[in-house]
């Protein structure tokens, strides 16, 4: 009897066929001696729509809400119908005795294969395949050790918990939304609370009033130092009073009275999870969270360079601590070689700060394979990325950066004037970097409560030191609101509050962009007017993360075996319905908030305009209407009579029409698209030439004369 294999995707099913063997290529499978190998395409089998329950759902009504089946149906998914048929196929077959799931591992991964499973009806033993990369060695070192597929059942149950929550609490209340306020407006358990996190920092900068301060830096020649009053702000919000301090300290004497030396010792980062590479890609390349994910993705799978890339760890498996040095020889190569050479030739340092079992979870974090890199078949992004996880992999094996800080405190003229150092002693892991110092400071944090300090050389002094006040420097400054997020910062947020999971995070954020509730300004995240009144009418208890990380802890107690699947499903029914009832007595009020003055040329309505892939586009707000078309400016081959250049071709009530908007000529298209002859066009603007300089509008005389032409 052979096995069938089901991989997640095409590409990783044509490595898994090549690494065991099976040669034999088919349309939707391949077959060898031993395996038949085949694939999904993402999910093949997802949840059933409201209407597979009902045909009155398929009109969006809201007195029909909630819609809470007792049992969920599952169905094919029409867009990947073939290939879900092409493996029902198979998974009927009489050679066929056994199934190995090898779709990604993780919840979503066992999520899709059991559905699989059960729409096709399979009842014959089943294994598990749990890997995280796919180099050959680590696809047969998994093909060796294939676990019992009964042991991811409770995982399982985890993720069948997760899709069916989101579906009864998204569809119920993106529906009662719509057809509340009659617009487009979607929520959900993550989305909802991560755009009221947005919303909330935007509060906090609309309602910030800004102040002006000065701050005084003493110059005592040697170095520099900076005021600061007894409750330790540099800043003085009195310019009076900056004033009488600088008259006081010109030309006085300081005493050095404190002079603090502290060696600190800074241990090496650890490994990446996914969500902490995201940050740092955004924060150094400013990659968007999906921009991370999809070319981690590449590297993953494609290149097969790096770890399995969902996971939440930051911590390797013992297992793994004999390939490391395997691993480091991979990437000694290029600009890594320098500082990997020379830990290959001695014994690795393998520690409890990034070696620990206790906190791996389904996957241990990022680390390169020990597949042979060439760095030049890689494209631009995935070197950065790519950059980062070995660095950070070489870092690991050396030792602390040690330095001294030194802390400075002068008095003079009964004024306190502070500054800090740092003295590197030993670069330790940072050699890794260059020497380069990485910024680590959460970006969340407000400039002006935060203490910065100063990598400045120092010299030699001693306590009771006096020194000469040679100048006073008064700077300006102005008090700044919080930042508004970026992708970096509002992933940290995510992960803190427990909203999603590594794989989730860059998909939420993407559908937030393209709902309309939130855009990118640079590397910033704006609400919109739609998503600053979604949120207000969104339930409360929507808007705050509290809610989805009591649901992300429960789910993980089911993962665990320690909670139950029903008991949590019946709690979210019985949430479902509060919500849907709190929207359906609402009363307040939805504006588009991108109503333009353009109107549909079929019913009338003022046209919408919308962000799409291509550009921007206008729609018809009317459902029973579906007029559309794009709202770039349209220049047709008409050119203007008088100044030649090409004319824009609009759309009004009376139809298709081009106007010339710097000589303000308009000319109306019928029907059938006729135009007024060109010669004709001539005349008629130097018949005209002489009233249009005495102050008439020619745009007007021609509308005039085409129509008085008509007439005729």
């Amino acid at each position: 009897m052979k096995v069938l294999v089901l991989a997640e995707k095409p590409s990783v099913a044509r490595e898994i066929a090549r690494v065991m063997g099976s040669r034999e290529k088919h349309k939707s499978y391949f077959e060898g001696p031993q395996y038949v190998v085949t694939w999904a395409l993402g999910h093949l089998v997802g949840l059933a729509e409201p209407e597979d329950y009902d045909h009155k759902y398929a009109t969006w009504k809201l007195e029909e809400l909630p819609i809470l089946p007792k049992t969920t149906k599952l169905k094919v998914l029409r867009e990947t119908n073939h290939q879900f048929r092409a493996v029902q196929q198979l998974m009927k077959r009489q050679d066929l005795g056994e199934l190995i799931i090898a779709t990604d591992a993780a919840r979503e991964g066992e999520l899709l294969a059991r559905w699989i499973m059960q729409m096709a009806h399979w009842k014959k033993p089943f294994r598990r395949l749990w890997i995280s990369s796919q180099t050959d060695k680590a696809i047969k070192e998994g093909f060796a050790k294939l676990l019992p597929g009964k042991q991811f059942d409770r995982l399982y149950e985890s993720a069948r918990c997760r899709a069916e929550a989101d579906w009864m609490v998204g569809l119920n209340v993106t529906r009662a939304l719509t057809c509340k306020f009659n617009a487009q407006l979607s929520a959900g358990r993550v989305q909802t609370p991560t755009l009221g996190m947005i919303m909330e920092r935007e509060k906090e900068i609309t309602g910030f009033r800004s102040q002006e301060y000065d701050t005084i830096t003493g110059d005592f020649g040697t170095f520099q130092a900076t005021r600061r009053g007894s409750n330790g702000d540099a800043r003085i919000f009195d310019r009076q009073a900056t004033e009488e301090l600088q008259r006081k300290l010109e030309g006085s004497t300081g005493t050095v009275t404190q002079v603090k030396k502290t060696e600190k010792s800074e241990p090496h980062p650890l490994p990446y999870d996914l969500t902490e590479l995201q940050r740092d890609a955004n924060r150094r390349y400013g990659f968007s969270a999906k921009q991370t994910s999809n070319v981690l993705q590449r590297l993953y799978e494609q290149h097969k360079l790096v770890t399995y890339p969902r996971t939440d760890s930051r911590y390797l498996s013992s297992d793994i601590t004999g390939t490391l040095k395997e691993r480091l020889n991979s990437v000694a190569v290029g600009p890594y070689a320098a500082a990997a050479r020379p830990l290959l030739r001695t014994q690795l340092k393998v520690t409890k700060r990034f070696v620990d079992d206790s906190k791996v979870t389904d996957h241990h974090a990022i680390i390169p394979t020990e597949e042979t890199v060439f760095l030049n078949k890689l494209s631009v992004e995935e070197r950065k990325l790519y950059d980062l996880i070995v660095r950070r992999f070489i870092s690991l094996f050396y030792g602390p950066a040690k330095y001294d800080a030194v802390a400075v405190t002068v008095e003079a003229a009964g004024e306190m004037f502070h500054v800090k150092g740092t003295v590197m002693k030993d670069s330790g892991w940072r050699v890794v970097y260059d020497g380069e110092l990485m910024d680590d400071s959460d970006e969340d944090e407000d400039e002006d409560s935060r203490e910065k300090e100063q990598n400045v050389l120092l010299p030699d002094l001693k306590q009771g030191e006096k020194v000469k006040l040679v100048r006073c420097i008064v700077k300006p400054g102005r008090t700044m609101p919080p930042k508004r997020y970026t992708e970096a910062a509002l992933l940290s947020q995510m992960e803190k509050h427990g909203l999603g999971t590594p794989a989730t995070r860059a998909d939420i954020i993407e559908k937030l962009v393209s709902s309309d509730t939130i855009e990118r300004q640079g590397n910033l995240l704006h609400p919109t007017g739609k998503g600053r009144q979604l949120i207000e009418l969104a339930a409360p208890q929507l808007r705050t993360p509290e809610l989805t990380a009591r649901w992300e802890a429960e789910l993980e107690r089911i993962a665990r075996g320690q909670g139950s699947p029903d008991s949590f499903l019946n709690g979210i029914r019985d949430m479902t319905r509060e919500l849907v009832s709190t929207v359906k007595n609402s009363a307040a009020e939805y504006k588009p908030h991108n109503v333009t003055n353009s109107h549909c040329p079929d019913c009338g309505s003022k046209l919408l305009e919308k962000k799409g892939k291509r550009g921007k586009f206008l729609v018809c707000p009317s459902q029973d209407c579906g007029y559309r078309r794009s709202a770039e400016k349209r220049l047709s081959n008409r050119r203007c009579p008088q100044c030649h250049k090409k004319m824009e071709l609009k759309e009004g009530k009376a139809g298709l029409y081009v106007q010339c908007l710097p000589c303000g000529l308009t000319e109306v298209l019928d029907k059938d698209k006729t135009k007024v002859n060109k010669r004709e066009q001539q005349k008629l603007v130097k018949q005209y030439a002489k009233q249009e300089s005495l102050g008439s509008n020619l745009g007007e005389l021609l509308k005039a004369a085409l129509a008085e032409k008509e007439e005729k």
